[in-house]
């Protein structure tokens, strides 16, 4: 249950992130966690407020500088981390 409920959790951010940022968020897969980011557009910060109601979504989430611009991302911790 703790998976598919984690699996429904990405599936729901990486949706509610495409409609409100207008792009396909980056998913990348690590050690026991799952990041998302999306590249901080004038679009992205035009929906700010919903966007960052997904962000919190997250077991940590932030926004980082780059070269080229800002990149807010979120990460979901896998069950082994989150379950006890």
């Amino acid at each position: 249950m703790g998976h598919d409920r984690r699996i429904t959790s990405i599936q729901s951010a990486v949706a509610r992130l495409t409609a409100l940022a207008g792009a396909e968020p980056r998913v990348t897969e690590e050690t026991g966690e799952v990041r998302i980011e999306i590249d901080v557009t004038l679009n992205a910060t035009e929906q700010w407020g919903s966007i960052l109601e997904v962000l919190r979504q997250g077991t940590a989430f932030g926004l980082t500088a780059t070269a080229t611009g800002q990149v807010a991302w979120l990460r979901l911790e896998s069950e082994e981390h989150t379950d006890s």
